[in-house]
């Protein structure tokens, strides 16, 4: 006791003194289905290679990509979303292997879903920045611009092959205006009403994508300003997501995550649908960076960064953690 007799009177501190207390009164928890695990699969090669910007992520063989998705299941994540990484040699200025049925992405959606059935949602990046030679989400017109519409062509055609090849959910990502009614117009046309659109609704034009382009061996000269949002706007954010509500996307995405913590709760206060968020590529390697020249405390900065991510307001988060976390939550 104070000279002030019982002041203070409230003591929050009451509630932080033991590991049980603070346990029982956490007002955000980490479960293992609120995880997706991002995974690239890459064609031609006979052992994962290694990205050397994100250190323990790999480009995987179609084996062991399907070893993954058994360890996700296993780990009780609730979905994998795959990038196919296609021979340079086929890559073309309309993406062609992203709508060939024998292109990477659609063998390893096969894959997986014969490997995994649905004790996992497979998920499906629905984007030409993979396949296209040029390295850019859609089409060029004759002034080397990303042509809206002729692109909203080819997301149709590679949503319903995606569908076919097996994918439970499509990820349309490359922000072209109209794309989630488009791709749900083609969808529906095949009869495949059960396949549900994940919309990357906000994506920013962010410079935490470095390592993804190592990742998925972009070929992109120049960037992706004029269809990807600017980061210091909020209400154009509001306006895709009342868009993509409107043209029928099943759960939204805001992408990045970690820096765009306030987008993300702004989001989630105003929709009913799900809400995900991408812990991307920038953000990972800088933990695992620090954590490498002992900076930081890499289980606890894991943990805190996703933490956060889901206070602001995701319900679901898909970071390359997925599974090593999922497995220390159980």
């Amino acid at each position: 006791m104070t000279k002030y007799g019982s002041f203070p009177g409230t003591r929050p501190r009451r509630l932080r003194t033991t590991p049980a207390m603070r346990n029982m009164v956490a007002e955000t928890r980490l479960h293992p289905a609120d995880f997706i695990l991002p995974a690239f699969v890459r064609e031609g090669v006979s052992e994962p290679v290694p990205i050397g910007s994100m250190p323990g992520v790999v480009q995987h063989t179609r084996d062991s990509l399907k070893k993954a998705a058994a360890e996700a299941v296993e780990a009780g994540v609730s979905g994998i979303m795959l990038f196919g990484v296609p021979e340079e040699s086929k890559k073309d200025a309309l993406g062609t292997p992203g709508t060939d049925p024998d292109g990477i992405l659609q063998v390893a959606l096969r894959d997986v879903r014969a490997e995994v059935g649905d004790d996992l949602l497979v998920m499906s990046d629905l984007c030409l920045d993979e396949t296209t030679d040029h390295g850019h989400c859609g089409v060029l017109d004759d002034q080397g611009r990303v042509d809206n519409d002729a692109t909203l062509e080819r997301y149709a055609e590679m949503a319903q092959v995606q569908a076919d090849a097996g994918a439970h959910v499509v990820g349309p990502s490359g922000m072209m205006d109209g794309q989630i009614g488009v791709i749900r117009d083609a969808l529906d046309q095949i009869g495949r009403e059960d396949v549900a659109i994940l919309a990357y609704t906000v994506k920013y034009a962010s410079a935490f994508y470095g390592p993804f382009r190592e990742a998925v061996g972009s070929s992109l000269k120049g960037d992706r300003r004029t269809y990807q949002q600017d980061p210091a706007n909020v209400r154009e954010s509001l306006r895709e997501l009342a868009l993509d509500l409107a043209e029928g996307a099943d759960m939204v995405m805001v992408k990045p995550a970690g820096p765009y913590l306030d987008i993300l709760a702004r989001v989630a206060d105003v929709t009913d649908v799900p809400v995900a968020a991408y812990q991307i590529s920038g953000e990972y390697s800088m933990i695992e960076a620090a954590a490498e020249k002992g900076w930081i405390d890499r289980d606890r900065a894991i943990l805190e960064s996703l933490t956060g991510i889901k206070r602001a307001g995701a319900q679901n988060i898909l970071t390359y953690w997925a599974t090593e976390v999922a497995r220390k939550l159980r």
